[in-house]
């Protein structure tokens, strides 16, 4: 009998790293972590959209509601805390 797969638990630098690289790959920007995306003008706000579905996808959660904010996508810090908290509530469903 084989054991049940489990995925291990997102690590901050992991999501960190793909946010960067994704940023990096579309704005053709090395981003700092803790820059502010808007304030900078290095993303705008219908870009913002593109982030809400590139984070749904890769980290399979859902940004809902309250989380719909564009202060949760202002930086990669920002964005990775927020992945953090919504793919730890979800494993607690």
């Amino acid at each position: 009998m084989s054991e049940p797969t489990t995925t291990p638990p997102l690590s901050a630098e992991h999501v960190r790293t793909e946010l960067r690289r994704f940023l990096e790959e579309r704005t053709k920007t090395d981003w700092a972590a803790d820059t502010d995306l808007f304030a900078t003008g290095g993303v705008s706000s219908l870009f913002a959209m593109e982030l809400v579905v590139h984070v749904e996808r890769t980290f399979g959660i859902a940004v809902e509601g309250p989380d719909l904010r564009i202060d949760n996508f202002r930086t990669v810090n920002a964005m990775t805390d927020l992945v953090l908290r919504l793919a730890e509530a979800g494993s607690g469903e």
